[in-house]
């Protein structure tokens, strides 16, 4: 089971939060994409763009800040937090 916990911020407080799961068989990666676009379509939101910070951040701690200049149109909230919280590692 892949899930991943997406959360919306403003001002330091969390407006909206969704779990997304996938448990297709699927690359980490592709895993990773598809999660990011369900949240972002439960939440009415374009999906941001992976800058190399957010990449770099999420190597380290899988989990990331995507904030405005990740996204094409603007956002009314500070950022976007997108976090790997279970991870089966079967078949990588």
């Amino acid at each position: 089971m892949f899930r991943v916990w997406v959360k919306i911020f403003k001002d330091n407080h969390m407006l909206r939060d969704t779990t997304v799961e996938n448990d297709e068989n699927l690359t980490r990666t592709k895993k990773v994409l598809k999660t990011l676009e369900q949240a972002c379509y439960e939440f009415d939101l374009g999906v941001p763009i992976w800058l190399d910070a957010n990449i770099a951040d999420f190597k380290r701690v899988a989990k990331t800040q995507f904030r405005q200049e990740s996204f094409m149109e603007h956002i009314d909230f500070d950022y976007l937090e997108f976090h790997v919280i279970e991870e089966d590692m079967t078949g990588f």
